[in-house]
C-alpha cells in the first residue's frame, strides 16, 4: 500500500485517489491547493459512486463545494509538518516562530483555519509546502485553553449545560457558554467547532 500525503502527515507520494480523501489532504485543483475540510463517500442506489467534499483555498480561504467521481485521482502535494510558536499579527500578516530553528515566517489570515482561536504565545502547527518551502496552512490543536473576558454574570447553582449564553475570551472571539461562567474563568474550546468543551480548574 502507498502511503497519501496528508497535511498532518510527512510523506511524498504525490498522487492520490478519492479512496484516499480526508479531512487535512492538501490537492492541487483548478491552478491552486486547498486542503479538505469535510468530506462524505456517497455509494447511491443507481449509478457511480463519488466523494462529496468542501475545499478551503490555502492561498484566499476561500471554501468550495466539489464532487469527485469515485477512482478520480487527484494531485495532492509533499508537505512537511513544523511546529511554530504564534508571535502576534499586525492586521495584514500572523508572525510564527519555528520552534527548532527560531526563524520566522508570516502568513495571510486565509491561511488559518480558527484564527479568532490563536492566542499569542500558542504553539501550532505549520503545513509546509515541501516542493518550493512555502507555508500553506496552520492547525491549531484540538483544543485550548482561554480566559473569559467578559459574560453576564454566572448564576450560582446553575449547572445546566443545555442554557448557555455568550462570552468573550482574551482572543476577542465570542463563544456559547454554560450560565454558571463567569469573567476570569478559563475554558477549554474545541478549535474545530469553536465551541465550549469545559470549565478549566486552577
Amino acid at each position: 500500500m502507498s502511503a497519501i500525503t496528508h497535511c498532518s502527515k510527512q510523506t511524498t507520494i504525490t498522487m492520490a485517489s478519492t479512496s484516499d480523501i480526508r479531512n487535512g489532504l492538501c490537492i492541487k485543483y483548478n491552478h491552486d491547493i486547498f486542503k479538505v475540510i469535510e468530506f462524505l463517500h456517497v455509494k447511491p442506489g443507481k449509478g457511480p459512486a463519488f466523494v462529496r467534499t468542501k475545499l478551503k483555498s490555502v492561498t484566499n480561504g476561500k471554501v468550495i463545494d466539489n464532487t469527485f467521481s469515485a477512482g478520480h485521482k487527484l494531485e495532492d502535494v509533499r508537505v512537511e509538518t513544523h511546529k511554530f510558536q504564534y508571535l502576534y499579527n499586525d492586521g495584514d500578516f500572523y508572525h510564527f516562530m519555528n520552534q527548532e530553528d527560531y526563524t520566522q515566517i508570516q502568513l495571510v489570515e486565509a491561511a488559518l483555519d480558527k484564527p479568532e482561536l490563536m492566542k499569542e504565545g500558542e504553539v501550532v502547527t505549520v503545513i509546509i509546502n515541501a516542493e518550493d518551502n512555502s507555508p500553506l496552512s496552520v492547525d491549531l490543536p484540538a483544543s485550548v485553553i482561554l480566559e473569559v473576558t467578559a459574560t453576564e454574570p454566572g448564576m450560582k447553582g446553575n449547572t445546566a449545560t443545555n442554557a448557555t449564553k455568550p462570552a468573550t475570551v482574551e482572543t476577542g472571539a465570542t463563544v456559547n457558554v454554560p450560565l454558571f461562567i463567569n469573567e476570569g474563568d478559563k475554558i477549554k474550546v474545541d478549535t474545530e467547532k469553536g465551541a465550549y468543551k469545559e470549565r478549566v480548574k486552577e
